[in-house]
C-alpha cells in the first residue's frame, strides 16, 4: 500500500456529525454498527488511495490496490474502530477500578496518535470521547489517592496499635509479667503485623521503619527480660533445690528416731526452714516435698503407736487417780485444815505411785487435784488471817468469781449433754463439782467472819 497526495478539504458542510457520544460511556463495541458510521468519514478514488476527513480538512491514510472503494474505505475504516474498542476498554479498566493515573496517560497516549492514525472514522469525536475519559480518570485518581492516603493513615494507627500494645508488654515489671500468655500475645501481635505488611497499603518508608523499629525494640526488650528473669528463676531454684535437699536428709535421718519430744520440735524447726526457703521448680519442690512428707509421716506415724500403746497402758493408772480425785475432793469443803491437809498428803503420795494417765485425761486429772489444793490453802490462809480486816473482802470477791465460773460450767454440761459427748460430759461435771466444793469452803470461811 502507499499514500497518495491529499485531495483539497470537502467544504464542513459536507462532513458527516461526529458520533462519539455514542461509545463514551459504552462497556462493549456494536463492531459493524461502528464501521458503517466510520466509513462516512473517509473517501477512496479510482486508484484506490483512502482518505479520512476531518474539520481541518482530509488526508491521506493509505492506499488499497485491486478492491473495490468500499472495501478499502471498510479496510481502513475496521482500524479506526479497533482505536474505538481500545478507548471502550480503557473505560471498562477505569470502571472496574483500575488506577486512574494509569487510564490517564493510556488515554493521552491513544489522542495523541490520532492525529497520525492511518484510519477512517470520526477521529474528532473519538478525541473528545478521550477527553471525557482523561478528565474522569483524573477525577478517580483523585479520589483513588485521597483514598490511599486515607488508608494508609489507619494502616499506619493499627500498626501503631500493635506497637502500643508490644510497648506496654515490654515495659511490665518481670515479677509480674505472665510469661506464657503474654509471649503468646507478643507472637499474635507479630503475625498481625505480618498480615498487614503484606496484605495491607504500603506506608511510607520513613514511617515504616520507625514504625517496625519500636515493634522490633519492644520484641527484644521482651525477650531479654524474658531471658534474664528466667535466668535469675534458675539460680534462685537451683539455691532453693540445695536447701531444701539438705532439709530433706536431715528430716530422713530423724525418721527412725524414738526420741518422740525432741524430735517433734526439731521437725517443726525443720517444716520452719522449708516455708523459709526459697521456692525450687515445681518438678523439684513437688518431688522434695514429696520425701520430706514421707520421712514426717515415717515418724509421726510411730509417735502415735507409740502413744496409743502407752495410752492403753495408762489407763490402769486412770482409774486408780480417778478414785484418788474423788477422795480428794470429798474433803471439800474444807472446815479442819490442819486434818485436811493430813488426808491431802497421803493422797497426793499416792497419786505420784499411780503414774501416767492417758494424754487425754492429763489436764482434767491434774486441774481436779489441783483446785482441791487450792482450796486447802485457801483454808489455811483464811484461818491464819481471821483477824484480817481484808480477808472479809477478798473472800466476798473469791465468791463472786466462784459464782461466775461455776455458771459457765454449767452452761458447758448443759452443752455437752445437749450434743451427746459423753467425755465432754465427764469432764464439765468433774470441773462444776470441783468448783462447787471449793465455792462452799469460802462460803464457810466467809461465814465464820462475820
Amino acid at each position: 500500500m502507499s499514500t497518495p497526495t491529499p485531495k483539497p478539504t470537502p467544504r464542513p458542510s459536507s462532513l458527516p456529525r461526529p458520533q462519539a457520544a455514542q461509545v463514551v460511556n459504552a462497556t462493549t463495541v456494536d463492531h459493524d454498527a461502528e464501521v458503517a458510521r466510520a466509513v462516512a468519514h473517509g473517501r477512496a478514488d479510482e486508484d484506490g488511495n483512502v482518505f479520512v476527513i476531518t474539520p481541518e480538512g482530509e488526508r491521506a491514510v493509505g492506499q488499497y490496490p485491486d478492491a473495490t472503494g468500499a472495501e478499502a474505505l471498510e479496510y481502513f475504516a475496521k482500524k479506526y474502530v479497533e482505536l474505538v474498542e481500545h478507548s471502550v476498554h480503557l473505560r471498562n479498566r477505569l470502571s472496574a477500578g483500575a488506577p486512574g493515573k494509569e487510564i490517564v496517560q493510556a488515554a493521552k497516549t491513544l489522542q495523541e496518535s490520532l492525529p497520525e492514525a492511518n484510519v477512517v472514522g470520526d477521529l474528532r469525536g473519538l478525541s473528545g470521547t478521550l477527553d471525557t475519559l482523561v478528565s474522569d480518570a483524573e477525577a478517580t485518581d483523585s479520589q483513588q489517592a485521597a483514598r490511599a492516603e486515607a488508608a494508609k493513615l489507619e494502616a499506619a494507627a493499627e500498626r501503631e496499635e500493635i506497637v502500643a500494645e508490644a510497648e506496654s508488654l515490654a515495659k511490665r515489671d518481670p515479677e509480674k509479667i505472665q510469661w506464657k500468655q503474654s509471649g503468646a500475645r507478643l507472637r499474635e501481635l507479630f503475625a498481625q503485623w505480618k498480615d498487614k505488611q503484606r496484605s495491607g497499603p504500603r506506608l511510607p518508608r520513613s514511617v515504616d521503619q520507625e514504625l517496625w523499629g519500636r515493634f522490633s525494640q519492644a520484641r527484644n526488650t521482651f525477650e531479654h527480660k524474658r531471658k534474664e528473669f528466667f535466668a535469675e528463676l534458675d539460680k534462685v531454684n537451683s539455691e532453693g533445690k540445695r536447701i531444701k535437699e539438705k532439709i530433706v536428709a536431715e528430716a530422713e535421718s530423724l525418721s527412725g528416731s524414738t526420741d518422740f519430744r525432741t524430735v517433734s520440735q526439731k521437725y517443726k524447726d525443720l517444716m520452719t526452714q522449708w516455708k523459709r526457703a526459697p521456692r525450687a521448680s515445681r518438678k523439684d519442690d513437688d518431688a522434695l516435698w514429696a520425701r520430706f512428707r514421707a520421712a514426717q509421716d515415717v515418724f509421726f506415724s510411730a509417735r502415735d503407736a507409740e502413744n496409743a500403746a502407752l495410752d492403753e497402758e495408762y489407763k490402769g493408772n486412770l482409774e486408780v487417780k480417778e478414785g484418788l480425785l474423788k477422795k480428794a475432793q470429798a474433803l471439800l469443803p474444807i472446815t479442819d485444815p490442819v486434818a485436811a491437809k493430813k488426808e491431802l498428803r497421803v493422797i497426793q503420795d499416792e497419786w505420784e505411785d499411780a503414774g501416767k494417765v492417758p494424754r487425754a485425761d492429763v489436764s482434767r486429772m491434774e486441774g481436779g487435784l489441783r483446785d482441791v489444793e487450792r482450796a486447802l490453802s485457801e483454808a489455811e490462809d483464811a484461818a491464819w488471817q481471821r483477824s484480817n480486816p481484808e480477808t472479809k473482802a477478798r473472800t466476798s470477791g473469791a465468791l463472786s468469781q466462784l459464782d461466775d465460773s461455776i455458771a459457765e460450767l454449767e452452761d458447758k454440761l448443759a452443752a455437752a449433754k445437749s450434743g451427746g459427748d459423753e467425755k465432754a460430759v465427764t469432764e464439765a461435771q468433774s470441773a462444776l463439782d470441783a468448783r462447787r466444793a471449793w465455792r462452799d469452803q469460802l462460803a464457810q470461811t466467809a461465814s465464820e467472819l462475820d
